[in-house]
């Protein structure tokens, strides 16, 4: 699943596209993946005639801003966006397709049909489901170290559970959690409210950190992500222990382990993150 640093590449790419296109119609091919309004056609008829000034992000979402409404579009596993000419010939897996009065098509293409795109008026977008429901992103203001150890003082659950659960931080996923607490020192199985103010500013400072340098290196690809350009992230060359089972730790020399945690495959340093 594409993570904020992948999301915010495309976010990027796709500003460089679609700025200042005008929708003129609107093909969708898979029914499903629009979830509000809940009558397609009627999802279809309120893009056509909009703009798209401007693709903002809020966690692992895209938010296309048009003049009336807000699309916001959640990439989900395999989600992808490109720009055509309107004549290239419509790949499989397309199911959404926008086209502007240009002649060009921004086409949503999507092997596994997870994805979802909700239509809102602006400035509902964050008073319901699904943006209500995020907590701070980690390149926002709000994501405080008050905030932060305020919520892990309320829970104690595994502190991974905690970095992956989006009402709480929102845009990480399971590489920059793994990325994160290695580069902080911290064990995965760690209580949330066992961690102090110190150990709490620290996960926070190094979850900025990683996902600043994935950014600049466009995320990492693992298996399929690209951006809106078909290139490769190239952070996967700066992974420190996701993917990196049976390699030694660049730090101490250990061995990276591969366990599971919270559900999900989770790589550490047993000597740099000593569970305490």
């Amino acid at each position: 699943m594409p993570e904020l640093p992948e999301v915010e590449t495309i976010r990027q790419t796709l500003k460089r596209f679609v700025i200042n296109k005008k929708i003129d119609k609107v093909s969708v091919y898979w029914p499903k993946i629009i979830k509000h309004p809940d009558d397609v056609e009627k999802f279809k008829h309120l893009l056509v005639g909009q703009t798209i000034y401007d693709i903002d992000r809020r966690g692992k979402f895209l938010l296309f801003q048009l003049d009336d409404y807000t699309l916001v579009s959640h990439l989900r596993m395999e989600g992808k966006y490109h720009v055509y000419p309107k004549e290239d010939p419509v790949k499989k897996h397309t199911h959404v397709i926008f086209t502007f009065t240009n002649g060009e098509e921004l086409r949503y293409n999507d092997v596994r049909k997870f994805g979802t795109m909700h239509l809102f008026t602006k400035g509902e977008e964050f008073k319901v489901k699904p943006l209500n429901q995020l907590g701070s992103d980690p390149f926002d203001k709000p994501f405080t170290v008050d905030y932060f150890y305020g919520r892990l003082q309320k829970t104690s659950r595994m502190i991974k559970a905690v970095l992956l659960d989006q009402t709480i931080v929102a845009g990480l996923g399971n590489i920059y959690v793994d990325e994160t607490l290695f580069r902080a020192g911290i064990h995965p199985e760690r209580r949330a409210n066992t961690l102090t103010r110190i150990e709490a500013d620290r996960i926070r400072q190094e979850a900025i950190a990683t996902l600043e340098e994935a950014v600049k290196q466009g995320g990492t690809t693992i298996r399929s992500y690209v951006n809106s350009q078909g290139d490769m992230g190239m952070f996967q060359q700066k992974l420190f222990v996701y993917g990196q089972e049976n390699k030694a730790c660049q730090r101490c020399g250990h061995i990276i382990e591969k366990t599971k945690v919270a559900g999900r495959g989770t790589h550490i340093c047993p000597h740099c993150q000593n569970l305490k």
